[in-house]
């Protein structure tokens, strides 16, 4: 199965507001592809380390998403400093459930529904295919549909937030010169998590360490082998702890890639193969 072959849908893009928060609406981008469907519908978390970027972000995986026959809804969410955890999530748990309830006039069904993280956006997908009943997550009220994912895609997710945090902050220790990207996330950690305990509390690594009962819906995983922003031990143990807890992991390691890859060069060898793993998994698992 390649992106060639199923790239053939043409796509009509609109933004809707979703929820508002006081006069501040949220908005999701829907990408829809036009014929009768039923069609899978993605929900696209942008990464930023919490705290940064917005609903075009993942354009890049989005569109070829779409065309491929794939509803996508990429989401806007509140970010420090008008929330942190676990506010956001209960934005993107909403919004979940605001889509199913339109997801016949979106020519898709409540029961095609998953989700695609990227970075932290990641770790927000994850969580909530873990605990889509969580109460606070579910905080915001609307009747008529739960949040449960059927499947997670996970583009080099922030998969442990305090593991990310400790492993920046030894680097920053170390002293110059050390990767820009510690002083690119650190902020962003203490801006959205506020606490250790908080992102503790909020890793899907250490909530299958703390074995909680948590839902496992099948995970596609895609990371570059040179990703220094997302440490490769705390995937390790996300994928041996969710392979123990009875989940499926269809883990895709690219040789030599960075972070962001896809977006980035849009256009490789790997990001196309990545695009193919991505419409692949999605159209196998929901359909």
């Amino acid at each position: 199965m390649t992106t060639n072959v199923l790239s053939s849908y043409e796509v009509d893009v609109e933004d809707v507001e979703y929820l508002r928060h006081g006069d501040k609406p949220l908005l999701a981008r829907l990408y829809k592809p036009r014929g009768a469907g039923p069609f899978p519908l993605i929900v696209d978390l942008h990464g930023g380390a919490w705290c940064r970027s917005d609903r075009l972000e993942d354009a890049p995986i989005d569109q070829p998403l779409a065309k491929s026959g794939v509803v996508v809804a990429s989401l806007d969410f509140r970010m420090p400093p008008d929330t942190g955890y676990p506010g956001s999530v209960a934005d993107i748990h909403y919004a979940v459930r605001w889509l199913k309830t339109r997801a016949t006039e979106l020519r898709s069904r409540p029961s095609m529904v998953g989700a695609l993280g990227v970075s932290s956006g990641g770790q927000h997908a994850m969580i909530l295919g873990m605990r889509p009943n969580d109460p606070r997550y579910a905080a915001l009220p609307l009747a008529g549909a739960d949040a449960s994912l059927r499947c997670v895609v996970l583009c080099w997710p922030v998969i442990d937030p305090l593991g990310r945090y400790q492993y920046a902050k030894k680097l920053k220790a170390g002293g110059a010169p050390y990767p820009e990207l510690v002083d690119r996330v650190l902020p962003c950690h203490d801006q959205y998590w506020g606490t250790e305990d908080a992102m503790a509390e909020g890793s899907p690594t250490r909530a299958l360490e703390r074995g909680e009962r948590v839902q496992a819906p099948p995970v596609l995983y895609l990371q570059g082998t040179k990703d220094q922003a997302h440490p490769r031990p705390d995937l390790d143990r996300f994928v041996a702890g969710y392979r123990k807890a009875g989940g499926k992991v269809d883990l895709h390691l690219f040789e030599g890639e960075g972070e962001a890859f896809i977006k980035k060069n849009p256009n490789s060898a790997n990001s196309l193969a990545a695009l193919d793993r991505i419409i692949e998994f999605v159209h196998a698992e929901l359909e």
